[in-house]
C-alpha cells in the first residue's frame, strides 16, 4: 500500500487526457448504428485508460486498475478485494460526447479498503477540476467547495437520475416515476442533466440542491460521492439510511434538504 497521494500528478494526468478529448470534440461523425456506437465507446475507454496508466503507473506501480462498467450491475454491489485500486470511469457522459452535446467528464477514484480515498472529476469544456480527499475537504480549481444554503424549495434545483440496472422485473420504473412526480410537485426547478458524477460535484459546489436516484449506479456515483461528502452533503439512500457500497438508491443534499425530501416521500 502506498500512503502518499501526489495530488498534482493525478490532476495533471486527468487534465491531460481530458484535453485530448476536448481537442477531438465534435470531430467524429455521430454514430448511426449500434456497431458504430459500441466501437466509439470502446475507443474512448482505450484512449482514456492507456493515457492515465502511462502517466500514473510510474508514481504508483503497484496499484491495479479497474474499469467502472456501469452496465455490469452485479460488479457494482461490492468493492474489489484489492487493498488499493484505481476505479476509472473513462468518460462519464460518453453518449453526450459522441452526440456532440455538452455534459461529459473524466472521472477517477482511488479506492482504499473498499472506500473512496481520493477522487477527481474534470470537465474539459468548463475547464473545471473537482477533487476531494477523504477527511480533507473538496475543491474546484483550488477553491474550497460550499453547499447551497437555500431554504425556499421554490428556488431549489433538484435533479433525478437513472442507470442501466435491469428494470423489467421489478418496480424501479414505478419508483422513478413517483420520484419525478414528487420533485416536480415540491421543488421549483427539476432537471436530468446527464453526467452523474458531475451532478454530485455540483451538489458540493452549491449549484445543485438535491440529487436523487432510485436504482444501483455505484460506478457512476463514486467519484462524485466523495466530493459531495467532503463538501458537507449527506450521503443517504432514498429511505434515509446511510449510503454504503452496493446501496440501490442515492439521496444527496445538505441535511435540511434531505430531511424535507424524506418528509415529502413519506406522505406520498
Amino acid at each position: 500500500m502506498q500512503n502518499e497521494i501526489n495530488i498534482p500528478i493525478i490532476l495533471d494526468a486527468v487534465r491531460k487526457v481530458g484535453n485530448v478529448f476536448l481537442k477531438d470534440y465534435k470531430q467524429n461523425a455521430i454514430p448511426q448504428t449500434m456497431d458504430e456506437l459500441l466501437k466509439q465507446l470502446e475507443d474512448i475507454d482505450t484512449l482514456c485508460l492507456s493515457s492515465l496508466k502511462e502517466d500514473l503507473t510510474l508514481q504508483y506501480p503497484n496499484i491495479p486498475w479497474h474499469i467502472g462498467d456501469e452496465f455490469d450491475t452485479d460488479s457494482q454491489r461490492n468493492p474489489s478485494d484489492d487493498e488499493d485500486y484505481w476505479l476509472c470511469d473513462a468518460m462519464d457522459g460518453a453518449i453526450q460526447y459522441l452526440q456532440h452535446i455538452a455534459g461529459w467528464t473524466i472521472n477517477l477514484a482511488l479506492i482504499r479498503h473498499g472506500k473512496p480515498l481520493f477522487s477527481v472529476i474534470f470537465d474539459p469544456l468548463a475547464n473545471e477540476m473537482f477533487w476531494a480527499k477523504d477527511g480533507e475537504g473538496a475543491f474546484m480549481n483550488g477553491k474550497l467547495l460550499e453547499l447551497s444554503n437555500k431554504t425556499d424549495q421554490s428556488v431549489m434545483l433538484a435533479v433525478f437520475e437513472y442507470g442501466h440496472q435491469d428494470k423489467s422485473n421489478n418496480d424501479l420504473n414505478k419508483k422513478i416515476g413517483t420520484t419525478v412526480t414528487n420533485l416536480i410537485q415540491n421543488f421549483g426547478i427539476v432537471r436530468n442533466y446527464g453526467p452523474h458524477g458531475l451532478q454530485l460535484a455540483y451538489v458540493g459546489a452549491g449549484r445543485i440542491d438535491l440529487f436523487v436516484q432510485e436504482d444501483l449506479d455505484t460506478y457512476n456515483w463514486i467519484a462524485g460521492l466523495l466530493i459531495a461528502k467532503e463538501a458537507g452533503a449527506k450521503i443517504l439512500t432514498t429511505t434515509g439510511t446511510p449510503w454504503k457500497w452496493g446501496s440501490e438508491s442515492l439521496l444527496v443534499a445538505q441535511k435540511s434538504i434531505t430531511e424535507k425530501y424524506l418528509q415529502i416521500k413519506s406522505i406520498n
